[in-house]
């Protein structure tokens, strides 16, 4: 197969095909990750001897996460156009993902927030993640701008730590019955509460996770109940993505996360990380527990199969929920809320 046909292919497909060959798809582009992308192939090399009887999705090697702290993740060589950086803390490493094509990541967060909440122009995008906007490189940050560029609304901005000019905000947006998006980290949204209280009609407010050491960790029923009473709605809304990935998938209420096609998540086995839980005979039907493995072919030119730090549970339609991380991972920007019990 001729390479650079590949790469061609690859980057008009991953987003237009259909949904019943996801799994050829994935097949393509971890033939295609092993032939060019030397870490993914030393880590492939290492943990497996017949790389071609590799004929199912559940077989394909996932890159542990913390690859991209460690090393430059590249399928191809290639200059990047940006380096998006996770958080991190003050003690650990930060993630890096070299990102080839802007594009790609501008393509992919359009697509899913477009199936998820209709087009940005409808909307007024409200950003409150004043630790991402401390630092340079934040893929948040990045998307969030795009949205907020996307929307027609003059109010549209990110508020930093200036709660009154955002209560003021939110109040006369709320009197023009203007649909809103608040979205937020999570210990900036509960700093917000602490000093606000009023009634949104109009407005989602959308957590992104992390408390980033500011307050004691809560879990995420517990931050969603304190939004949830403090501004009288019923739903609290989330995004899941992490520097490592190019694609978020949402939630609109309840904890409970959908994916656009092109990514997928699956469950391994909390003991054995290479073997992947599938649903089988209906005794799974209630859902499949464990820890969280990522198919995202927006990483085309990265490594698309990724082997995250969180625990969580895959229902049968695809949908799953976010219920902490495993033990001794490093604390990062996103999904830090743990679990009760």
């Amino acid at each position: 197969m001729n390479k650079v046909r590949a790469h061609i292919d690859f980057t008009q497909r991953i987003f237009d095909f259909n949904i019943s060959g996801f799994d050829d798809l994935a097949l393509e582009i971890f033939n295609f990750q092993y032939e060019n992308n030397e870490v993914y192939r030393a880590y492939c090399d290492t943990i497996l001897s017949n790389i071609s009887a590799i004929h199912s999705v559940e077989k394909i090697p996932f890159l542990p996460i913390q690859f991209f702290k460690s090393h430059e993740v590249k399928a191809t060589s290639f200059e990047a156009e940006s380096i998006f950086e996770s958080s991190g803390t003050t003690q650990s490493r930060p993630s890096r993902h070299f990102v080839k094509n802007l594009n790609i990541y501008t393509e992919s967060f359009r697509k899913t927030f477009g199936q998820f909440y209709g087009p940005a122009t409808n909307w007024c995008i409200l950003g409150l993640l004043p630790s991402y906007l401390e630092r340079s490189n934040s893929s948040l940050v990045y998307m969030v701008q795009d949205l907020i560029d996307q929307s027609e609304q003059e109010e549209s901005g990110f508020y930093l730590y200036d709660h009154e000019k955002l209560a003021d905000v939110l109040e006369r947006l709320e009197s023009k019955k203007q649909n809103t998006i608040l979205i937020g980290v999570s210990f900036a949204l509960l700093d917000f509460a602490a000093k606000y209280s009023f009634p949104l009609k109009h407005t989602y407010i959308m957590e992104t996770g992390g408390m980033k050491g500011r307050r004691e960790e809560m879990t995420r029923e517990q931050v969603h109940a304190i939004l949830k009473e403090k501004f009288q709605v019923d739903q609290i809304h989330s995004e899941y993505g992490m520097t490592e990935l190019l694609s978020q998938g949402y939630s609109k209420g309840g904890g409970i996360f959908h994916a656009p096609k092109w990514m997928k998540i699956l469950i391994r086995d909390e003991d054995d990380p290479l073997a992947i839980k599938n649903f089988d005979s209906g005794t799974n039907s209630s859902g499949l527990s464990g820890i969280i493995n990522v198919i995202d072919f927006a990483n085309i030119y990265s490594c698309a199969f990724i082997a995250t730090d969180d625990l969580g549970t895959l229902y049968p339609d695809g949908s799953f929920e976010v219920l902490g991380r495993i033990d001794n991972s490093d604390l990062r920007g996103c999904s830090l809320m743990v679990a009760e019990g």
